[in-house]
């Protein structure tokens, strides 16, 4: 009669214990990036390693002030990409009015602007990746991105600090 052995236990996956947050930045609306700037700069301050993965969209957080795109629809499309002031709020806009309006809104609160928080967030030492694959499809450049991008990276490089981090957080 054969010996049968009970099968190995299984075991929980590792849980990361490091002191890390990674944010993957997909929208490029006004009130989120004030929110995922925020929440980066918060975490920073706190101590925490972030990094932010900007992907699609949310490219025009990191876009200079300059027109992108090489074939005609690349080119149409970096047309209505702006850069970081010039983004607007996911909601009300109001045909680029909104912008305005929430600008008037956050100053008399004494909000800061989001071009602030991204410089805040630099100043922090938060490391911002650009999306290579995103870049690609929307025909934007290294040199169309302000020069804090730590990196371009694809979506493996930022499973791999993910799977490091104690939270990810999808804005």
């Amino acid at each position: 009669m054969a010996v049968q052995t009970a099968p190995a236990p299984v075991t929980a996956p590792e849980v990361a214990t490091a002191n890390k947050l990674t944010m993957i930045v997909f929208s490029g609306e006004m009130d989120r990036l004030v929110a995922a700037f925020n929440i980066a700069t918060g975490a920073a301050a706190s101590g925490m390693d972030v990094t932010m993965f900007f992907t699609f969209w949310g490219l025009q957080a990191l876009k200079k002030h300059t027109r992108t795109g090489r074939s005609l629809m690349g080119r149409m499309l970096g047309w209505f990409l702006h850069d970081i002031d010039g983004v607007g709020p996911s909601k009300m806009n109001f045909g680029g009015a909104g912008r305005w309006m929430f600008k008037q809104m956050m100053s008399a609160k004494r909000v800061t602007p989001v071009a602030e928080l991204r410089q805040l967030a630099i100043d922090l030492g938060v490391k911002m990746l650009a999306c290579q694959m995103s870049m690609d499809v929307m025909e934007v450049d290294r040199e169309d991105l302000i020069d804090q991008v730590s990196d371009v990276a694809g979506v493996a490089a930022m499973l791999e600090v993910a799977t490091q981090s104690k939270a990810t957080l999808f804005i």
